[in-house]
């Protein structure tokens, strides 16, 4: 099934994942476009809840859940910017999620943003 750009851009825009997800900025690495001669975007999702693009494929799966499944709620094996993003997106869907991490793993908590 082949999709034109515009009908992908507006899936995209339309996205139930902005409900949890911001949009983030583009900027230009002046330095590193520098060096390459080209101009280099970074799309900063460092500015996201959970300072990871990991939210969004959490999230967007997560609401494609049929209403048993989100019931039973989800889990997932993992340390980082993916389980901060199904732990925000199951709370934001009041969901249940178990996060399975290795005993070794560092513990972070997360600090405030306005």
């Amino acid at each position: 099934m082949s999709r034109s750009f515009d009908g992908i851009l507006r899936a995209i825009l339309t996205s139930r994942v902005y409900e949890v997800a911001r949009e983030t900025s583009l900027d230009v690495a002046r330095r590193l476009s520098g060096r390459v001669e080209n101009t280099v975007w970074l799309k900063r999702e460092d500015q996201q809840p959970v300072f990871s693009f990991k939210i969004r494929g959490a999230y967007n799966r997560m609401t494609r859940l049929s209403a048993s499944e989100r019931k039973v709620g989800v889990i997932t094996a993992s340390a980082g910017n993916h389980a901060q993003g199904v732990a925000l997106s199951a709370k934001h869907l009041g969901m249940r999620a178990v996060i399975v991490m290795r005993s070794s793993s560092a513990i972070v908590w997360p600090r405030k943003r306005d």
